[in-house]
């Protein structure tokens, strides 16, 4: 009789703990969704506001009033140039022939890009 009950209480217990588990799972979700809601509510009434709208335009995308002047900084982090660099830029492929037909240009422009370092000399 005891072996009865227990195969028959055994499987049900085990599929009611399975259940609350996933129950208070999805509970966790639901209030990280919420959460994600709010602060998505709050971006949305962000976004009404003229001023912050100008505020997001000017820095994200760099617009400025007529009469402002905007100042970029490029490269920060550049290391100072100690003279043994060369100034000049590395040709990375030779220019098409000049004579050809437009054609001829196109061809041997194709032929060059598929030998991105065709006109830089190696160096070891």
């Amino acid at each position: 009789m005891v072996v009865m009950i227990a195969v028959t209480l055994v499987p049900t217990l085990r599929s009611l703990i399975e259940q609350r588990n996933q129950t208070t799972a999805l509970q966790e979700t639901v209030q990280s969704q919420r959460a994600d809601v709010v602060s998505l509510e709050r971006q949305a009434a962000l976004w009404k506001d003229p001023a912050y709208i100008e505020l997001q335009a000017r820095q994200r995308l760099k617009f400025v009033r007529v009469g402002d002047r905007a100042y970029s900084v490029i490269d920060a982090q550049r290391p100072k140039d100690d003279g043994t660099s060369d100034p000049r830029p590395v040709v990375a492929a030779p220019m098409a022939n000049d004579s050809s037909p437009w054609y001829g240009k196109l061809w041997q422009s194709i032929q060059i890009a598929d030998r991105p370092t065709a006109g830089v000399p190696r160096t070891r």
